[in-house]
């Protein structure tokens, strides 16, 4: 159980108790406590995001969350664009992103949930990385090099 009315995110005679909006209320609202508060990520959102924009931001994650959690739809935007804006971001802040948000699922939910929590969010995290930072170009296998004769 926990210390919010309507929120039971907690595992009990290993049977999941089901996901609700109220329980990706929650996942979103610590994560991001945590996220302001972190070394490497806490910047990145201070440049990104102004203080009087947070409730904005959050409602937003939680419309995310819920439509991909919960099929329901509410989310319309463009996380790549999105995420193309923000100044400085880097593939270890992805990294962090995941271990934060991971760490943040398995103290709120089950097993079951948090692990599928975690599967959609490394499937995002991925989709989103090779949309920033993939180049095609660099996959380009490298010139071979011949012996010369008589070498």
């Amino acid at each position: 159980m926990t210390d919010y009315p309507g929120v039971d995110c907690v595992t009990q005679n290993s049977s999941e108790t089901p996901l609700t909006d109220d329980g990706i209320r929650l996942l979103v609202d610590r994560f991001y406590v945590k996220v302001r508060q972190d070394a490497l990520l806490g910047p990145v959102f201070t440049r990104a995001i102004a203080d009087d924009a947070w409730p904005q931001h959050l409602a937003t994650m939680r419309d995310f969350w819920s439509s991909v959690m919960l099929t329901s739809g509410r989310y319309h935007g463009n996380p790549v664009a999105t995420h193309r804006r923000l100044d400085g971001i880097k593939p270890a802040h992805f990294e962090r992103w995941l271990a934060l948000f991971g760490e943040t699922c398995r103290e709120l939910f089950g097993d079951q949930t948090a692990a599928t929590f975690m599967d959609k969010a490394t499937r995002i995290a991925t989709s989103l990385q090779l949309a920033m930072f993939y180049r095609p170009e660099n996959d380009a296998p490298a010139p071979r090099r011949t012996r010369a004769a008589g070498a």
